[in-house]
């Protein structure tokens, strides 16, 4: 399995893998990024990482890593991420079955093409790159999974504690990064106060996971909510891994968060989502797979969806699919989905 896309396309490789697992043992080629989400995963057997934009990049690299995988004697390799340098390593390995989507651009280096359904999640298309030649079984709803460990936990709880955060409090997760700019939504400090002066004095914290370049959003946050009165913001942001990222998650009531990698860790651990979508939609096959999920997207913007991914900036320059979106929409979602506890 060669997964070196992003860190939500790995997580949502995981019921491939799983069902690669049933069949024998599988290992993944990953970045290392997102090599260390599959940590403690039991249907994987190993983890190759290729640093392709560090000490693997070039010819030299991509030959040294042919070289190690070709030592683990695959007999077949699914490329979930099928660029053309990707392929070429699998080719390089040796590897005599080589498999990706019918429109990835490294598709000649391989000796089979699955067609890319665009109608389903991505999380689906990638599992159907395991069906047999001339098949095209469509797999019941998936959500993807992941394993934090003992240690992950611990960290999550040595947060907590240093917040001051009891057992019994429930935890609001907002997560308002993203390596796509326009992908942000602007009003998570003004969600903060929102949810502050809803939620009144029944117990809520607010928690904010991201990396530790979202911390300046995460003190935009803590000071708004502070200002509406309520209990400090734990700040996640930067201090936890993957997985211990993916174990607060599993902690929290609901998560609120843009079309980016938190997403996917909340469908991992089944965490209740609020999914705000601005240039993107859920309709490219990445939308929330939480059993209890919605939404937040604006409704009649003709201009949406702009980009595959989220452009440095608005191409029209207004910016509405995010700035519309208003924090009392989105806290009133919030609320369907996991309603605040009576106050005592």
């Amino acid at each position: 399995m060669l997964q070196t896309s992003f860190l939500g396309d790995m997580i949502l490789t995981t019921p491939l893998i799983e069902r690669l697992a049933a069949e024998g043992p599988v290992h993944v080629v990953a970045t290392p990024a997102n090599a260390g989400v599959l940590a403690n995963h039991p249907a994987v057997a190993s983890v190759l990482v290729f640093d392709k934009r560090g000490t693997d990049r070039g010819l030299s690299g991509l030959r040294r890593m042919a070289q190690r995988l070709r030592a683990v004697n695959a007999e077949r390799a699914l490329l979930a991420q099928g660029s053309s340098r990707t392929a070429a390593l699998a080719w390089m390995a040796g590897i005599p079955e080589r498999i990706t989507f019918d429109t990835s651009g490294g598709r000649l280096f391989t000796t089979r093409r699955v067609p890319y359904r665009r109608d389903l999640h991505h999380a689906a298309r990638l599992w159907q790159l395991g069906n047999a030649p001339g098949h095209d079984d469509v797999p019941p709803p998936l959500r993807p999974s992941l394993h934090p460990g003992p240690a992950d936990h611990a960290a999550v709880q040595a947060l907590l504690d240093r917040a001051g955060v009891s057992a019994q409090e429930r935890l609001i997760a907002l997560a308002p990064g993203s390596v796509w700019a326009t992908k942000r939504w602007p009003h998570y400090a003004a969600l903060a106060a929102e949810l502050v002066r809803s939620i009144g004095q029944t117990g809520e914290r607010i928690v904010v996971l991201g990396a530790a370049g979202d911390a300046p959003l995460a003190a935009a946050i803590a000071d708004a909510a502070a200002a509406a009165g309520g209990a400090p913001v734990v700040d996640a942001t930067g201090q936890l891994s993957l997985l211990g990222s993916a174990a607060l998650l599993a902690r929290c009531q609901v998560l609120i968060t843009n079309d980016s990698a938190p997403l996917h860790l909340a469908s991992a651990m089944n965490t209740p989502t609020v999914a705000l979508f601005g240039p993107t939609v859920p309709a490219f096959g990445f939308g929330p797979l939480a059993e209890r999920r919605t939404v937040v997207e604006h409704p009649q913007l003709e201009c949406r969806p702009c980009h595959a991914h989220g452009p440095p900036s608005c191409p029209l320059g207004h910016f509405r699919c995010m700035q519309d979106l208003s924090a009392v929409t989105v806290r009133q979602a919030v609320h369907q989905l996991s309603p605040p506890e009576p106050q005592r």
